[in-house]
């Protein structure tokens, strides 16, 4: 058998090298590609804010649930209560929109942070929800006072309320400001406000803004305690719309930590009902 020549061996050599870096090139760009898709702002995000943005329905939903708890404070009579009439409200979806943070986030491929939270918290810049002013205002001039439960951080209380004033909402004063410092749970704040006030209505965007009950539950459980309190929708409780994020989120995961986008996708995927 003929032995290969040096020109075969140097041939074959130089195309198995130029594979091999070809292979190791590909290898890289697929393991950033990933590693992008993994923690870069989630997708699943774009439709929701789109939504929350320019859906003339997401308007709709606003009005009425502002215009159902009009109705709803005006059938309680005020003067014949013993103790001051106090309504609690969330800020964030409740009563000032934070799309534009979301949006921000989507259009630079860039996670959420409390930092980056903080840099748009720090502008004042979030605008009322549509009905939220003209509610609370009316809601203040019927003789309630206006709490605002947040769990933004204590640290954030002075931009809110500059936030709040520029659009004239009530009571926007730093003692009606219970923001978040030792729990994220809310109980122990609106606890705090029963101690002086009969609370007759809360809104919020997020079952956690109602009761303690709804906290760290699973999907079945929520909704065996929304059904629990059915008669209180509409009524004392009054729910805003928020399809961009919440606590149904967390629940979706099973309230785990950690997960990056891509895990996250396979979980909410894994929850989806089809036919």
């Amino acid at each position: 058998m003929r032995r290969p020549s040096g020109l075969f061996v140097y041939t074959f050599s130089m195309k198995k090298l130029l594979f091999s870096f070809a292979l190791l090139l590909l290898l890289q760009q697929l393991s950033a590609q990933t590693m992008q898709a993994q923690h870069t702002a989630a997708p699943n995000k774009l439709l929701p804010v789109l939504w929350h943005q320019h859906a003339a329905e997401y308007r709709a939903l606003c009005y009425q649930a502002f215009n159902l708890a009009e109705l709803r404070l005006a059938s309680i009579k005020v003067k014949k209560h013993k103790r001051p009439l106090a309504i609690i409200t969330d800020i964030d979806e409740t009563a000032l929109d934070n799309s534009y943070s979301e949006a921000q986030s989507i259009k630079t491929n860039a996670e959420y942070n409390p930092a980056n939270w903080k840099n748009w918290t720090s502008k004042a810049a979030a605008t009322p929800l549509p009905g939220a002013v003209a509610f609370f205002q009316k809601a203040k001039q019927m003789g309630f006072h206006v709490f605002y439960i947040s769990n933004r951080d204590t640290s954030e209380v002075s931009a809110t309320l500059k936030n709040l004033q520029t659009y004239q909402f009530p009571d926007a004063t730093a003692e009606h400001l219970l923001f978040l410092s030792n729990e994220s749970s809310k109980e122990t704040r609106r606890q705090k406000v029963a101690e002086q006030y009969d609370i007759v209505m809360l809104l919020g965007d997020n079952l956690n803004d109602f009761a303690k009950v709804f906290e760290k539950k699973s999907i079945a459980d929520r909704f065996a305690e929304t059904d629990a309190v059915q008669a209180e929708w509409g009524k004392k409780f009054i729910v805003l719309p928020n399809a961009i994020y919440g606590e149904w989120e967390n629940a979706l995961i099973q309230y785990k930590r950690g997960l990056n986008n891509a895990q996250k996708d396979s979980a909410y995927k894994a929850q989806l009902k089809g036919y």
